[in-house]
């Protein structure tokens, strides 16, 4: 299997809302929008993005979370419309909610409004009982929701007990046993970033404590637009891949967050669990208008 990962894409539109929409946080997060985010996020690259997935032939997508900016309708509505233009469709395609997505208390259910066919379990779990869990051939996909409204310059975010219950449960799951798990965060659970007080995953502790104990092939993460990868015990000395990637719609000028997705290839083993074989970055390129591999190859 060839398994695509993008993040953080901060789609953009403001088309009919009202100033009333920005008496709250969402504020000081349109003065960002104004005079930063607005201008290095565009929509533009994500469609090139699309555009590139679509010929990669890539068999399934995961979007590790803020789809949206501030969490208002008109956004959801657009980054749909968007995410629609992936030739896979919404069973192909795995998504879940970062912090902006969560934004204001008002907006906290708009995510699985707008992406339910995105992001429903095959078990048909509730919205009340995070993560999901989306079974494809030999991929076991655990999407986590770590995004949480939270008060002004904070961007913290939780997983919570009943969810590490769930997570737990997933991934001791007998009927699992042959798969390759795969935990979806918007947060990184490690690394400096993951400690960060304003910023950072409060119970990462918690997180990690369930994966030494029941293991994972693979995790995925957003929320700090940069490539990060590094490792986590997992039970009898596994080690688990723990991986963040860049917007996959940043066209300023900071060259290490330049817009970029990364390629998974996921290859079987007779009687064991597939593994990890192989990953590859596709960055932006301004200059020809689209995303090439590494060394600049098409």
């Amino acid at each position: 299997m060839r398994l695509a990962h993008v993040s953080d894409l901060h789609l953009l539109s403001l088309s009919g809302v009202k100033l009333s929409e920005f008496l709250n946080k969402r504020w000081l997060g349109g003065v960002n929008l104004l005079f930063n985010r607005g201008h290095s996020y565009r929509h533009e690259i994500f469609d090139a993005l699309v555009d590139d997935l679509n010929e990669q032939r890539v068999d399934h997508v995961l979007c590790t979370g803020d789809l949206t900016n501030l969490a208002l309708k008109p956004e959801f509505r657009f980054a749909r419309e968007r995410f629609d233009r992936i030739a896979l469709g919404p069973q192909g395609v795995t998504c879940i909610p970062g912090n902006h997505d969560r934004y204001v208390r008002s907006s906290e259910r708009m995510f699985e409004e707008f992406f339910a066919p995105y992001c429903t379990s095959d078990a048909g779990t509730s919205w009340e009982s995070w993560p999901v869990l989306r079974v494809r051939g030999e991929l076991a996909i655990i999407g986590l929701s770590t995004g949480k409204p939270s008060p002004w310059l904070m961007a913290y975010g939780r997983v919570g007990a009943e969810q590490l219950a769930r997570l737990e449960h997933f991934l001791r799951d007998l009927r699992l046993k042959d798969k390759f798990r795969m935990v979806l965060l918007h947060h990184p659970p490690l690394g400096r970033a993951a400690g960060e007080f304003h910023r950072g995953l409060r119970d990462r502790r918690e997180l990690l404590a369930v994966l030494e104990r029941a293991g994972a092939e693979l995790v995925l993460h957003g929320h700090e637009h940069l490539d990060l990868r590094a490792e986590h015990v997992g039970p009898l000395g596994t080690r688990i891949p723990v991986h963040g990637i860049q917007s996959g719609s940043y066209g300023g000028h900071a060259a290490q967050r330049l817009a970029r997705y990364r390629i998974y290839r996921i290859e079987p083993q007779p009687g064991r669990r597939p593994v990890l074989a192989h990953a590859t970055l596709r960055a932006w390129d301004a200059a020809r208008g689209k995303f090439l591999g590494e060394g600049g190859s098409g």
